[in-house]
């Protein structure tokens, strides 16, 4: 199951787990704010490990090129490449120079 919030915005943000560890998540962290996209897998369905893409790619990007970043962060998750290096660059732009 998935959680996307604020998709194709600045501030962007998937969450990726099973539907009890993300109940668990918003029932600690209060419901996300502004819209939403739920996505749910179908019974049976092989899933990834969820990941905290945030963080994936601030680490990969604390050891190298963007461009580098986002081919580890993409090969490592399975996401698409594009959507990878759109969250990547929201990031940067957003940190502190």
């Amino acid at each position: 199951m998935a959680v996307v919030r604020e998709i194709t915005k600045m501030f962007e943000e998937a969450r990726r787990a099973s539907l009890p560890e993300l109940a668990r998540h918003y029932a600690d962290a209060g419901a996300p704010k502004g819209e939403i996209v739920v996505v749910v897998a179908p019974p049976g369905e092989e899933t990834r490990p969820a990941i905290d893409l945030d963080a994936a790619l601030q680490s990969a990007l604390g050891q190298g090129s963007l461009k580098d970043a986002v081919a580890n962060v993409t090969l490592k998750t399975g996401l698409p490449r594009r959507a990878v290096y759109d969250r990547a660059l929201a990031l940067t732009r957003r940190s502190p120079s």
